[in-house]
């Protein structure tokens, strides 16, 4: 007798689905989307592009499982793919900004009727700052500063993830805090 999917381990469902059962790969995908979500909006700072890029992360997933190791954290192998494909689409939108006018997009968000106005303005305009200067930080401390920070990896899932070595990730992670805390006092 089996174990129902939700009960699996992300490696027993990585085995599964590779012995073709896309049961298993959905299992992996719904229990890993949100976390993929999050950090190619982080990444990209667009929520259409995020979804582009998280689907993108699973499809290019799914086709490279048979590389998968097993004795890793699935979670910072598909961050791994995650941020490659958030540095394609970036990647992507500067050449279409090279040859394209057009204003780019935004995406409002209605008000939260609990926040007062003025507070969630400042809340606003310093997620807005905070975002801004992130967005400036080199890739290489941005993305251990969102692994981190916005998805919760841990120091060594994140060394992992970026194929750096533990210190190596803390150096950039005490780096991007550094740099991030100075632009904003």
């Amino acid at each position: 007798m089996s174990l129902p999917l939700g009960d699996a381990s992300d490696a027993e469902l990585v085995a599964l689905a590779i012995g073709g059962g896309q049961a298993a790969f959905r299992a992996l995908t719904e229990r890993h989307r949100d976390s993929v979500y999050r950090l190619a909006r982080s990444a990209t700072g667009d929520v259409e592009e995020a979804f582009d890029v998280t689907q993108e992360a699973f499809i290019a997933a799914f086709g490279a499982l048979a590389s998968y190791d097993t004795a890793r954290p699935f979670r910072a192998w598909i961050a791994r793919i995650t941020l490659n494909k958030a540095r394609d689409a970036m990647r992507r939108r500067a050449v279409r900004r090279l040859f394209s006018f057009t204003m780019p997009r935004t995406v409002t968000e209605p008000a939260d009727p609990s926040v007062a106005a003025d507070d969630a303005l400042i809340s606003r305009q310093e997620l807005t700052r905070a975002s801004a200067v992130i967005a400036q930080l080199p890739a290489k401390l941005k993305e251990v500063l969102l692994l981190r920070t916005a998805e919760g990896l841990s120091l060594a899932e994140t060394a992992q993830a970026l194929g750096i070595s533990d210190k190596a990730a803390e150096m950039r992670l005490y780096r991007a805090r550094k740099v991030l805390s100075a632009a904003l006092e």
